[in-house]
């Protein structure tokens, strides 16, 4: 079976890597906020173009805190995506503030730019974008639709490790960026972890006390903060698979190329091609049909594993029936959510497993 992840082949060279730095982690006797974490933290800002780069415990956590460091709260409007993993969301309602919905382009399944504008009101604070599976795209609208409307541009970078647009790495457009280190990440920790980026020095100062209880020194709380923080532990695992990030996207990205030129079923749809290779990581390869269900079945059957992202959109989610969306409604993410199918794209697969994925594909009816 093709696995959508699989980290049992992955090179030994980098398990051994592994084993080595959590031993030196053990044998530190230091856990938390230490020496590794620091290491991490200027690599990842360097490795992303940004001033500062702050350690978390996990990708939500990550978008509560740049809400809650930007004043972001109660009675504030932020405009997002319903086609996203449920954090999103519940990083907002968790930072106080209050979501509102808006359709996506049906082409790429991220946010639609009519939408948005159709969503924003004078409580309107910021929209938050989501790089979803991997892809950044049209940077310039979105600068320009937030200054002109006076509006924090956010960027929920969870899936988007090292997409770039026009030389500038996602997260660094709006006025921070939010990654995520779980496991299943371009780049993945082997637990929970996450990151800030930006590239406003009061805001980074602003995030590390939040993170750590709201503690600007020991003991001297001047804001009321969570403990969310990127241990050790993680942050040197993290550090060493950095090493192979690089290497890893390229793998994808042919994978990816592959699939483009090799899938040629006319009942299945591809998202967009992006325009340049840079814009897209891969983290997931998304298709659509009208018969998901059976196709996942087919592929199944054909040794190809396969995932949703994501079935539900959060509109239709029970405990979010009553958040605001787009007065002309979801029609384009209530479609997506109906026929998106993932199918594997990892750096392990060899090139008969990539053909394996396509042939599958080409032989549903």
């Amino acid at each position: 079976m093709i696995l959508m992840n699989d980290f049992k082949v992955e090179p030994e060279e980098l398990l051994n890597a592994q084993l080595a730095v959590a031993e030196r982690v053990f044998r530190s006797g230091w856990y938390v906020l230490g020496n590794e974490l620091k290491a991490f933290e200027s690599l990842w800002a360097k490795q992303c173009g940004a001033n500062h780069s702050i350690g978390v415990g996990n990708g939500m956590d990550a978008l509560e805190i740049g809400h809650r460091a930007l004043r972001i709260g109660p009675g504030d409007e932020v405009i997002t995506t319903p086609m996203t993993a449920f954090a999103t969301v519940l990083a907002i309602l968790r930072a106080g503030a209050v979501p509102v919905l808006a359709d996506i382009d049906p082409e790429t399944a991220l946010l639609s730019p009519e939408s948005v504008q159709r969503c924003i009101t004078a409580r309107t604070k910021a929209v938050l974008l989501v790089h979803l599976y991997g892809q950044i795209r049209d940077m310039d609208q979105w600068e320009a639709l937030c200054s002109e409307n006076g509006l924090f541009l956010l960027e929920d970078c969870a899936q988007s490790h090292l997409a770039t647009w026009k030389g500038r790495v996602a997260g660094n457009f709006g006025k921070w960026g939010a990654y995520s280190f779980y496991p299943t990440k371009n780049l993945g920790a082997i637990g929970d972890g996450g990151a800030l980026i930006t590239n406003d020095t009061a805001l980074a100062e602003k995030m590390r006390i939040l993170r750590n209880y709201g503690q600007s020194k020991r003991y001297y709380h001047p804001e009321i903060g969570m403990n969310s923080r990127l241990d050790e532990l993680q942050a040197a695992i993290l550090s060493c698979r950095l090493e192979w990030l690089e290497g890893f996207t390229t793998l994808r990205r042919k994978i990816a190329g592959a699939y483009f030129e090799g899938i040629s079923n006319p009942r299945i749809k591809l998202l967009s091609s992006p325009k340049e290779a840079a814009n897209h990581v891969y983290h997931l390869f998304v298709v659509t049909c009208k018969k998901r269900d059976a196709l996942a079945a087919h592929l199944e059957s054909k040794g190809v594993n396969s995932l949703i992202h994501y079935p539900v959109p959060v509109h239709l989610q029970e405990s979010c029936k009553d958040i605001r969306i787009d007065p002309k409604g979801l029609p384009e993410s209530e479609r997506h959510a109906a026929d998106c199918l993932s199918v594997p794209c990892h750096p392990q697969m060899d090139e008969s497993q990539v053909d394996q994925v396509i042939n599958a594909i080409n032989s549903f009816k």
